[in-house]
């Protein structure tokens, strides 16, 4: 059983900092495809960062490129979204999700329905002056 906890998020103002975790075990952190997602209301589930954890292969949406960030600390087991210069339209919720290391980061970003892979429970992100 795959156990996806995620933390952080929360309001900050325009060009403010988040971050936000996403805590898993040892398996998920090195053999598998991690991939944040986020869904505004009104609107689709996009994927915005994903990471394949045996090479570091990443892929961005390119309205994220040069402001969100994905590390991890092995010794917690936790992948972070770290997310800079923030914009009101990054507002929504963020949910990580893992899939087994064999998909492409860009099919975990673009592809990857809310019934596959595994998913947190998703972190509330606002992004307001």
């Amino acid at each position: 059983q795959v156990q996806i906890v995620q933390s952080g998020g929360g309001s900050v103002q325009p060009g403010g900092s988040l971050r936000v975790a996403c805590a898993v075990s040892k398996y998920e952190l090195d053999y598998t495809v991690i991939g944040w997602f986020r869904q505004a209301p009104g609107k689709e589930r996009e994927g915005v960062l994903c990471l394949r954890t045996t090479d570091g292969t990443t892929y961005s949406t390119d309205s994220v490129k040069g402001r969100f960030t994905i590390s991890r600390d092995n010794a917690k087991n936790t992948a972070y979204l770290q997310m800079n210069n923030l914009k009101p339209e990054d507002t929504g919720v963020y949910y990580c999700a893992v899939h087994p290391h064999y998909i492409t980061v860009q099919q975990m970003c673009l592809t990857l329905s809310p019934g596959e892979g595994h998913w947190g429970q998703g972190t509330q992100v606002t992004v307001s002056s």
